[in-house]
């Protein structure tokens, strides 16, 4: 049968208006990477890459696996003064392949060196046949480092049109001492002073260095750097200086330009006496230059000159004549004038670039595109991306194109694919074809991530296969088993008209054809089938989807009842539940022979302060709590893991440290929000402004009660009774059964969960009738101000044992007060009870009790009289129900 469909350009902010964004498709060549860093693509498609601990790997397209090829023993770890060890930054850090590879056969790599001497070396090696030659390893540079503080390494490279190599290399220098300038000149402190680093002419760290490497594995040092070759106190590779972190770099041999992305500190807010809250930059440069690290950030906002004895201001630093006079310090006083960044950006929403965002912060870089670059491939992106600089964020996971007008000055950005998810972009290169390839570091930091990944994006500029997809209303189940299926949603992006072939395969391979778009089928024999729908367009360019269909074992089913009320549960009252399960081979539980151990029973109870789930029978795993979802949406797994200690502590160790009382919820929250540093260890905690008050409330409480919220409990009875205490939010009892399965069908698994919610209704939740106003804060707490006589209805609420309801009120400053109508089914139905709230009420429960017990789901409505004033009645925060 053919249909036809119409494709439909959608333009999202930021996004190229003239590119069709589902003509790009990502394909994940290598994935579970252990920390990959670097990248570089080799002309027949092979992409060598390395990962932090040492790896170096190569992924062959023809036979599409990755193999180790070589395993460089590296330093990751250091030593505190106190003599604890911990993750560094430092280990297998950058890969380069020489511009004459295809004769010398040479790469370099940059990387920190196993042993007792404190250095970072760049180093040659030969590559041949896909193995690096160990024997041919010359050591072309050493930057001796500190290994007793981390952090900051830096450590990519590139060559310029002339063979110059660029490596960019870290202040490694501590963060914990301050989120502003690490600039502490006391006496033994030189780990936490950037000025003997990065604003130091004569030390070659936070810096990017040029040179030229020789055929005998030496360097000379090209005319043009930043300093003379014979000028005393000054280290002549230094091409750029004043940098913190140049993770990521890119040489644009056309127009000379250097590009490089620089992770910024911690703090923020601004400090009238430190400085600046921090800001990452992508710079850009065509002659040597000091940009500003450690004395300014983003357009050379100046940080201050700190006592760190007194923490007293000396004053700001001058950017057009920076003094560096540390004792740490053994180069030159005077520094050249700073420059500015081109692009900075801080936690919070830019004003000047508002595109990037808000949330933590890691800028990224990759080349500038040039499309007459791969003018015979097929695949090149399109001519719009021509001369557009690619920028991207590690925490944020967006990728961006920088646009330039023709004097190469800054003028507009946009997203790049923002339907495409990625997670952590740590590199991006185009091939020799023109298609990208993205290095995903994956969220967790210093670990072996199962989303870590090594991916390939191409672009289709011709007729594009059908989006396919395919669906059945059931895909297991007893004999006979009828399914219906559907090919909605199948659509064509060029608006060719479309042939539809469904395919039933049998288990011995045998094929029967299925007739239209969305047929249906009964299967009475046992077995697996797949049911392949494939999908052509006009031009013959196909794609297929495959159902799995598993005949002849039919799925346990599973109910859960409690007695009572069916919504709620009451602090402090017994929860009296039964679970029942039926399964057409197996038999039932309880009742039947089955062992009741093989019905998997559980109870949970979790904090919830807005009770945001819906109360009731469910089947499947249920939504977790809020503050669950608002830390997984958020960058807090790049540093925290639930058990382990990544960068900061683990949830678990926060748990134990702090107990769930509301001071510290408060005084966490307002630090995820502030940001802070020297609790845990070394490194500060990032800023995170743009984040409500609220959510991070709801993460705190999330955390502070993870042992109980994700333990999984012991197996319960069928039958039971379960005591909830006095704590109010989500409980839940869930049920799980994997049945025997027959001869030939794998077992089917069936989950159910019954959720209760505690008995407090949030006023704000009601439909509403009248004149109202929901505030999110009045005296500490949300409510919703009365301010004419009206009604709040709250639907379908179970009555069941309910004896009455406590009224959270309040009549602030001029409020006037007035009475509150308890009735049932409609503003005018029958009146269950009344209080008056006088003027003056502090907040607290007003207490209604109802003559009578009610059973069942009632509308309950609460209606408003009293004076018509314009500072309005009263105050409503919550209506909670008692149980008799």
């Amino acid at each position: 049968m053919m249909i036809s469909n119409r494709a439909e350009k959608v333009h999202v902010a930021g996004m190229p208006v003239d590119t069709e964004q589902n003509r790009f498709t990502k394909t994940v060549l290598a994935e579970k990477l252990d920390e990959p860093l670097q990248m570089l693509i080799f002309k027949d498609n092979k992409v060598l890459f390395i990962e932090r601990k040492g790896n170096v790997k190569l992924y062959n397209p023809e036979t599409k696996t990755t193999s180790v090829i070589a395993v460089i023993p590296v330093s990751t770890k250091y030593k505190s003064r106190e003599g604890k060890i911990s993750e560094a930054e430092d280990g297998l850090l950058g890969v380069i392949a020489d511009p004459g590879f295809d004769k010398n056969h040479w790469l370099y790599l940059y990387y920190s060196a196993a042993g007792d001497e404190a250095k970072n070396i760049l180093v040659r090696y030969e590559y041949v046949n896909d193995k690096l030659i160990e024997s041919s390893k010359k050591i072309v540079l050493e930057v001796p480092v500190q290994r007793e503080q981390c952090c900051h390494t830096g450590g990519k490279m590139a060559f310029d049109k002339d063979n110059n190599l660029y490596l960019t290399t870290g202040d490694n220098t501590s963060s914990k001492a301050t989120g502003y300038s690490p600039s502490d000149e006391r006496e033994g402190r030189s780990p936490w002073d950037a000025q003997g680093t990065s604003a130091n002419t004569n030390d070659l760290r936070g810096k990017i260095l040029r040179i030229h490497p020789e055929p005998d594995g030496t360097y000379t040092v090209p005319d043009g750097n930043l300093f003379p070759k014979d000028m005393a106190k000054t280290r002549p590779e230094i091409y750029v200086m004043g940098i913190r972190n140049p993770y990521s770099i890119f040489v644009d041999k056309r127009s000379g330009y250097l590009y490089w992305g620089e992770v910024g500190p911690d703090a923020g807010r601004d400090s009238a006496n430190r400085g600046p809250r921090s800001y990452d930059e992508y710079n850009r440069t065509n002659k040597p230059g000091f940009f500003g690290w450690p004395y300014f950030g983003a357009d050379n906002k100046a940080y201050h000159k700190v006592d760190f004895s007194t923490g007293m201001s000396k004053g700001k630093y001058n950017p057009d004549k920076p003094l560096n006079t540390s004792p740490n310090n053994t180069g030159l006083n005077e520094l050249p004038p700073a420059q500015k960044a081109l692009i900075w950006y801080s936690y919070e929403k830019s004003e000047e670039f508002p595109l990037l965002g808000t949330g933590g912060r890691s800028a990224m870089l990759g080349p500038v595109y040039y499309a007459e670059d791969y003018a015979s491939s097929a695949k090149r992106f399109p001519d719009y991306y021509n001369n557009k600089l690619f920028i991207f964020e590690w925490l944020r996971d967006w990728i961006l194109t920088v646009n330039f007008d023709e004097n190469g000055n800054y003028q507009s950005m946009e997203r790049f694919l923002p339907g495409m998810r990625f997670s952590h972009p740590m590199d991006l290169k185009f091939g020799p074809d023109g298609d990208m390839y993205v290095l995903e570091y994956g969220q967790g930091w210093f670990t072996q991530n199962n989303d870590a990944q090594l991916v390939h994006i191409t672009y289709n500029a011709g007729n594009r296969k059908p989006n396919v997809m395919a669906a059945a209303d059931k895909t297991v189940g007893g004999l006979p088993l009828k399914v219906n299926f559907s090919s909605a949603g199948t659509h064509d992006f060029d608006n060719d008209k479309l042939t539809y072939k469904w395919t039933v395969i049998t288990p011995s391979g045998a094929r029967i054809p299925l007739k239209g778009e969305n047929p249906a089928y009964t299967f009475l024999k046992k077995g697996v089938y797949k049911a392949v729908l494939t999908v052509t367009d006009v031009k013959g360019a196909s794609a297929s989807k495959t159902v799995s269909i598993k005949a002849g074992n039919q799925p346990p089913v599973i109910n859960i009842a409690v007695s009572g009320n069916q919504l709620y549960y009451f602090p402090g009252k017994p929860v009296n539940y039964k679970v029942t399960m039926r399964d057409k081979e197996d038999g039932i539980i309880p009742g039947g022979k089955l062992p009741q151990s093989k019905l998997k029973v559980s109870i949970t109870q979790t904090g919830s302060e807005k009770g945001a789930n819906t109360p009731g029978h469910r089947y499947g795993p249920e939504n977790f709590t809020e503050g669950k979802s608002l830390m997984l949406k958020s960058d807090c797994k790049a540093c925290h893991d639930d058990k382990r200690k990544v960068i900061g502590p683990s949830y678990t160790a926060i748990a134990a440290k702090y107990s769930d009382e509301p001071a510290n919820v408060e005084k966490l929250a307002a630090k995820i929000i502030s940001g802070g540093n020297g609790v845990w260890g070394e490194m500060n905690m990032s800023a995170h402004p743009q984040m409500p008050k609220d959510d991070a409330k709801a993460i705190v409480r999330y955390i502070l009660n993870i042992a109980s919220a994700d333990a999984t409990p012991a197996n319960l009875p069928p039958a039971g009774t379960y005591d909830p205490g006095n704590k109010d939010g989500l409980l839940t009892v869930k049920a799980a059964y994997t049945d025997k399965g027959i001869p030939g069908i794998p077992s089917a698994f069936t989950e159910a969960a019954y959720i209760l919610n505690s008995p407090v209704l949030n006023a704000a939740n009601g439909k509403f009738s009248g004149d109202f106003q929901v505030h999110n804060k009045v005296n500490g707490r949300s409510a919703v101000l009365v301010k004419k006589a009206g009604n709040i209805t709250y639907e379908n609420i179970d009555l069941t044992g309910v004896s009455g309801f406590d009224l959270n009120v309040s009549t602030p400053g001029k409020t006037s007060g007035g009475a509150i109508e308890l009735r049932f089914n409609n503003p005018e139905g029958k009146l269950v009870g009344s209080v008056t709230v006088a003027k003056g009420v502090e907040r607290h429960n007003i207490r209604v009790n109802l003559a009578n017990l009610f059973s069942g789901k009632h509308n309950l409505c609460l209606v408003f009289t009293g004076p018509d004033t314009k500072e309005g009645i009263l105050y409503i925060d919550t209506i909670t129900l008692l149980a008799r």
